[in-house]
């Protein structure tokens, strides 16, 4: 497995960086296939299950690559934050939110306030510290507003979830735990209603079969007749997060 992790990284700096810059190869232990992300920024990441080879990677960016460049081209730049005024879109969940900066001397804090508006206060030229309240405070939202959905199509899935996590994370849009776990992906938030719901349905059929299998997918399906349009958006729903999510 060492060698293979060398080989791929050869390959990142060899067939990828050498032409082209914010590219990177991942293996992940559950991709299924091999599949390609272009983030909002420009950035390209090829995520390949276990065990391929660093040559069937190097002819699927070859076969990609003409895709790749036309998703770049239309890529946001990055810009740096803080970038008053701010909207939030929360898609997923229907909201829509402002963010109002107060610049002080003191330690830059985040409140909320009436009309789904969120108050920035104090140093604001801390970026980091801004972008991290920002970041918690998502966080917590999601927390609060995607718990009684799950719960309520667990329950008509005639499955009853554990604990909710919600995180911050830059390769996994959900999990679910032997212990019953739930875990979900912040960034769902960004994603349209349909795409939120397929990933519950995904995360929730677990609880029955804890793998890929046959009789996963056909769980899956049975509550989510769509959810092979809806999977192959979610691979792409990077694109909807905000680049300074992940700054």
């Amino acid at each position: 497995m060492a060698g293979q992790h060398r080989m791929l990284r050869q390959l990142q700096l060899w067939d990828v960086d050498s032409t082209e810059h914010g590219w990177s190869v991942r293996q992940s232990a559950r991709a299924r296939r091999l599949s390609v992300r272009v983030f909002r920024n420009g950035g390209v990441e090829i995520v390949v299950p276990p065990r391929t080879p660093p040559r069937r990677v190097s002819e699927f960016v070859g076969e990609h690559r003409e895709w790749i460049e036309r998703q770049r081209r239309r890529a946001v730049p990055a810009v740096d934050w803080p970038l008053p005024p701010v909207a939030l879109s929360l898609t997923a969940i229907g909201e829509e939110w402002r963010c109002s900066t107060v610049a002080g001397a003191g330690r830059a804090g985040l409140r909320e306030l009436a009309g789904q508006e969120l108050q920035l206060r104090g140093r604001l030229d801390d970026r980091v510290r801004v972008r991290r309240l920002l970041v918690a405070w998502l966080v917590e939202h999601a927390h609060r507003r995607l718990e009684a959905p799950l719960r309520a199509l667990g329950a008509q899935m005639a499955l009853t979830p554990g604990r909710l996590q919600v995180r911050c994370q830059r390769s996994r849009w959900g999990s679910c735990s032997r212990q019953h776990t739930i875990s979900l992906n912040v960034c769902l938030l960004f994603q349209r209603p349909e795409v939120l719901r397929y990933l519950m349905v995904h995360e929730l059929s677990h609880l029955r079969h804890m793998n890929h299998s046959a009789r996963f997918w056909a769980e899956v399906a049975r509550h989510e007749p769509h959810w092979k349009a809806l999977d192959r958006e979610l691979l792409q729903g990077w694109r909807r997060v905000p680049s300074w999510v992940f700054r």
